[in-house]
């Protein structure tokens, strides 16, 4: 393979961590959406809650990933 094709870790990182963030907006419309019917189904409304806070998670274990670490 090309060297200049692959990707290194941080470029990995950086893409993964854009189609995570496109994903948490999403959930926030589809929740915001569903809310705004009335009377949402709770049942719904949590697992997609939930699906949003673990993809949070994801989206700030990433960036601890890329951001280096100072020492004050």
């Amino acid at each position: 393979m090309n060297a200049s094709m692959e990707l290194n870790l941080e470029e990995m990182l950086r893409i993964k961590l854009e189609v995570l963030r496109r994903e948490h907006r999403d959930l926030d419309a589809a929740i915001h959406a569903l809310e705004e019917t009335g009377r949402p189904d709770q049942l719904t409304l949590r697992r997609l809650k939930k699906q949003k806070l673990a993809l949070k998670d994801q989206i700030v274990k990433i960036e601890d990933q890329l951001i280096p670490d100072i020492i004050a």
